[in-house]
């Protein structure tokens, strides 16, 4: 796809603090299967050195927070402040997913990139941790990395080149997705989608210094990007 807002971006900023495909590129394509609006108050769960929370903020001039677990709100809040964005336009804030310290109904969207997968598989985390966060009619928008089918059975050797059994155990299919949400009562499926960005992120992150770039070369040189791809969910809280 063309992207027009994320090859706005200083590579360098691209590079040095992305910590897996280019987020940047995937919410691109994320938000215009659904916008955010400028009224918006999102949390970007999982923002890693939040270069989607920076896109949002300056993109869509919605309300971010920004949370992540293992990188330090500290150091967010000097690159936030380096791209010129105040604490009224972006907050962050250090989080693990099970203990999000927010009111119920706080956030009208919630955008997750790149993380959900991490904690999003057992079926009751929608319903007990991040569903109550959001406004009846608000959205829950992710992107995950994914497979075009299930390969649990007999997993490639290309994959294993780079990542571990348990690793690959993250990932699934879009069938496999849809019965996790599914689970979960008063949740609408919008849509799920396989995305378009995988080639590009792909390279974006290959091509970066970052040691789990440089490892994961041996899997995607040696031809395991034939069984992934990235989904998109779009959901709404009824």
């Amino acid at each position: 796809m063309k992207y027009i807002k994320s090859v706005k971006y200083d590579k360098n900023f691209i590079k040095n603090n992305i910590m897996g495909p280019n987020p940047a590129k995937l919410l691109e394509e994320l938000l215009l299967l659904h916008p955010l609006s400028t009224t918006d108050t999102v949390l970007d769960l999982g923002c890693g050195r939040g270069v989607t929370s920076v896109f949002a903020a300056r993109e869509y001039h919605a309300r971010i927070f920004a949370a992540d677990l293992w990188i330090s709100p500290t150091d967010n809040k000097k690159r936030f402040d380096e791209m010129g964005l105040t604490s009224q336009q972006i907050i962050p804030i250090k989080v693990e997913a099970h203990d999000l310290p927010f009111a119920e109904e706080f956030f009208d969207t919630v955008i997750c990139v790149d993380s959900y997968h991490f904690f999003g598989l057992d079926k009751d985390y929608l319903g007990k941790h991040l569903l109550p966060l959001i406004k009846h009619g608000g959205y829950l928008l992710i992107v995950v990395p994914g497979l075009k089918k299930d390969i649990h059975d007999n997993i490639p050797v290309e994959m294993l080149q780079s990542w571990r059994a348990e690793d690959i155990q993250t990932l699934h299919d879009i069938a496999y997705w849809q019965q996790i949400i599914t689970a979960t009562e008063n949740v609408e499926i919008v849509s799920f989608e396989e995305m378009e960005s995988f080639d590009e992120c792909w390279d974006d992150w290959l091509e970066s210094d970052n040691e789990y770039a440089v490892n994961d070369r041996k899997a995607m040189n040696a031809g395991a990007g034939k069984y992934m791809n990235f989904i998109a969910m779009i959901l709404r809280r009824k």
